[in-house]
């Protein structure tokens, strides 16, 4: 497992991702920011893949993407096998991603949420356990390979 947090937005999720950096640095963990760095329209995928490919070569590694709605960067990431990526707008949805799906990257919806939102469901998503049992039978499902 990775104790680095990769982390990337596209420009709706640009100051709501710098915050969750100073957020997590001030806890002790040490991110990867894979962009964007400002709020200048770019192009999300370009900010989902990398951050993708970071948690499936890290297994075990937690991830974290923002875009405006959370839709389309979150389709990315879940292109890739190895992701499970849930869009979180409660800490309880952020929860129930990490004990019953497995969710390995926490994406936030930056224009529907409060950055104080956003930092109780990142607390939340990564200090909860996956619970296992009746759902790693389902998890294990979700792959189409």
């Amino acid at each position: 497992m990775s104790h680095i947090i990769p982390i990337g937005a596209d420009h709706a999720g640009f100051a709501l991702k710098e915050s969750i950096i100073n957020h997590l640095q001030k806890k002790g963990f040490t991110t990867q920011d894979f962009g964007c760095s400002s709020e200048e329209s770019i192009d999300y995928p370009d900010y989902a893949h990398p951050v993708s490919e970071f948690i499936e070569s890290h297994p075990g590694s937690l991830g974290i993407l923002i875009c405006g709605s959370g839709n389309g960067i979150s389709m990315t990431a879940n292109k890739h096998q190895g992701i499970r990526s849930a869009i979180c707008w409660k800490k309880e949805i952020a929860a129930l991603a990490r004990q019953h799906n497995n969710a390995n990257i926490i994406t936030l919806p930056a224009r529907f949420i409060s950055t104080e939102e956003a930092l109780e469901m990142i607390d939340v998503f990564f200090n909860t356990d996956f619970e296992g049992g009746r759902h790693q039978l389902r998890v294990d499902k979700i792959a189409c390979i």
